[in-house]
């Protein structure tokens, strides 16, 4: 399986950031080394002093497709989660600057942790707020009809270049309010007012 993840997809996160607002989705991935699943402890690397949250809503691809029309993308999947995309802030800083690849500050073991997937048959993809909370404070707070690309036009999109296969995860992107994660912190994650994840940081 693979792990995609869409950068870039919420304006007031590009703004909080500095980048330039892309003219097409981008994506990157992660290994399948980078899952944390069950809610299990994530223990920050000794490798970087900057390790930023990024709460992102996430859909589980269930059949193999390629080249999807935006029209039939829908079909691809029918599970929804929530996670984190962990970034070493520092090490892709550095890496932009010298115009290197990010995935040492992206794919790292645990950078992505995930809840268990449920039906979307009960939500609406298009309006769909979620929010992560650190220490019982709400630090983001997001709504998918902020997206710059919609879920649909993001699985269009991503099949033109990747062969999507059964079990593959996509990150959607996350909205403004990221920050620094330190030991003792509680990140608790929701879909709407359902609980999805709920772990500490050691």
């Amino acid at each position: 399986m693979k792990i995609i993840c869409i950068g870039r997809n919420y304006v007031e996160h590009i703004e909080e950031l500095g980048n330039e607002k892309p003219d097409a989705p981008i994506f990157f991935l992660k290994p399948d080394t980078a899952l944390l699943k069950n809610n299990d402890p994530f223990y920050l690397p000794d490798f970087s002093s900057d390790i930023h949250h990024e709460v992102e809503v996430l859909i589980k691809i269930k059949k193999e497709g390629k080249s999807i029309g935006k029209e039939f993308a829908s079909e691809y999947y029918d599970e929804i989660g929530l996670g984190i995309d962990f970034t070493a802030r520092d090490l892709q800083t550095k890496a932009k600057e010298k115009g290197h690849p990010w995935e040492i500050a992206k794919a790292f073991n645990g950078s992505a942790p995930i809840s268990k997937f449920m039906s979307k048959l009960e939500y609406n993809m298009t309006n769909l707020n979620f929010r992560l909370e650190k220490n019982r404070i709400v630090v983001q707070n997001g709504n998918t009809s902020l997206m710059l690309w919609s879920v649909d036009e993001i699985v269009s999109y991503v099949s033109r270049f990747i062969l999507l296969k059964i079990g593959d995860i996509i990150f959607t992107g996350t909205p403004k309010g990221v920050g620094q994660v330190k030991i003792g912190d509680q990140l608790t994650g929701y879909i709407e007012e359902k609980k999805m994840f709920d772990f500490e940081v050691k």
